[in-house]
């Protein structure tokens, strides 16, 4: 099969990385692809957002199947485009993806079929959402209800600081259109887990569980960004929380997608809170998570493609996984200022030193090539992955790796899977 991956980040590597070893796939394609995803995939240059550009490529190719990596292409609905041109994508339409799209369609659907989540209410007015936040009190979370790069939540400890987010949303037009709705929910107490299934409209398979670090700085201090570090497996979901998840949370949703005619096809990842009642949805993604994904590739067995197209073709319900014992851990590496106004065209030195570490692969993420240097160009740049037969050593790994690579644009927290390391101990 020639198969197309949509993106250019540390995900959609570790993804063109595991397709690329399936006997299924003849020719790999990237758009528009990163420094590292070069070594794997011929690489494309259209851009993530350039919907026509990319059916244009996946025809002109002869693509059997494409990938699609990133939320943004599939809200503005490239799945459905490159389904009325006959080619078979993985990814859910964009009626479905508004279950990312959208907090306040997710929060709307958990309401109607009984899916345990946070209270909350939505609002486009300030003076209204601002009477709200003083009847609930603090601490409470407001969220931009569109898409925002994972920076759109605001977890107020106070009341006064989740009033200046609702001023920052609604009245700045700090994310845009995003922005323009607010939701805004109970804090809800407990331990944040990454839940991820696979789903073929009526069937849904669960995956290895993961949890990532949201935080910027060690200690899960400073501000929220994309993602930090992530590990797998994670030690709260154990097999009776998955259990759960599944028949609480993400089988209901399947259900309830397919009964309100938006059947749901792709990867569903719920950011989840487990918590003394159990699992309760913070939010979807109608995508695999960025950086999970990396750690999850490291620790699947079976191939990945023919997964990918039962998806699409509904053809999930006899289909199993296998997984590695063993865990895997991420580090990013992010440019200083990160996730603020970072410094782009840095140096990146030592990435074949670091490459040799037992058990390590470094997935790229805001990456260039330019002659034989590679550059920092985006906010997260290297995502720095390590297996290992515990959790520990994996990360003794990782670090190692991280200490190899010679980069003084950038820099890391030091304190990935924390917590794991600390329930083991």
């Amino acid at each position: 099969m020639r198969i197309l991956v949509v993106g250019g980040g540390g995900r959609e590597h570790a993804l063109c990385w595991a397709i690329a070893a399936s006997p299924l796939c003849t020719k790999l394609y990237c758009a528009p692809g990163n420094a590292g995803i070069a070594e794997v995939a011929t690489c494309i240059d259209v851009a993530i957002d350039d919907l026509p550009g990319i059916v244009a490529l996946a025809a002109r190719e002869k693509i059997d199947f494409v990938v699609v990596g990133p939320e943004g292409p599939l809200v503005a609905g490239l799945a459905d485009r490159l389904g009325e041109a006959g080619i078979k994508v993985f990814g859910p339409s964009a009626r479905a993806a508004q279950l990312e799209g959208s907090k306040g369609f997710t929060k709307e659907l958990c309401r109607r079929h009984d899916i345990p989540t946070g209270a909350y209410e939505s609002f486009t007015e300030i003076g209204k959402a601002v009477a709200y936040i003083q009847a609930q009190g603090a601490p409470i979370v407001v969220k931009a209800d569109g898409l925002a790069a994972g920076k759109g939540v605001i977890v107020a400890m106070t009341e006064g600081e989740a009033i200046a987010a609702v001023h920052d949303m609604l009245g700045g037009n700090r994310f845009g259109a995003a922005g323009a709705s607010v939701v805004i929910e109970a804090f809800l107490e407990g331990e944040e887990a990454s839940f991820f299934a696979l789903v073929d409209g009526a069937h849904a398979l669960p995956l290895a569980g993961a949890q990532d670090h949201k935080r910027a700085f060690d200690g899960d201090e400073g501000p929220n960004t994309g993602g930090m570090g992530a590990y797998s497996p994670a030690p709260v979901l154990d097999a009776a929380m998955a259990k759960r998840a599944m028949e609480e949370i993400v089988l209901p949703t399947v259900r309830a997608m397919a009964a309100e005619g938006v059947p749901y096809k792709g990867v569903l990842y719920a950011g989840l809170m487990i918590g003394p009642q159990g699992p309760k949805l913070i939010e979807y993604n109608c995508r695999f998570g960025d950086p999970e994904t990396q750690p999850m590739m490291m620790r699947l067995k079976s191939d990945i493609l023919p997964a990918l197209i039962a998806c699409a073709d509904g053809g999930l319900a006899q289909f199993d996984l296998r997984w590695r014992d063993e865990a895997a851990l991420t580090v990013v590496m992010a440019a200083n200022g990160y996730p603020d106004a970072y410094q782009k065209g840095s140096e990146i030195k030592g990435l074949d030193r670091a490459a040799q570490v037992e058990g390590v692969e470094i997935f790229h993420a805001g990456t260039r090539q330019e002659g034989k240097r590679v550059l920092a160009v985006g906010g997260r740049v290297l995502n720095v992955t390590a297996l290992a037969p515990t959790i520990e050593e994996a990360r003794a790994r990782a670090y190692r790796a991280v200490d190899l690579i010679d980069w003084p644009g950038g820099f890391c927290r030091r304190d990935i899977a924390w917590r794991a390391v600390a329930r083991r101990s």
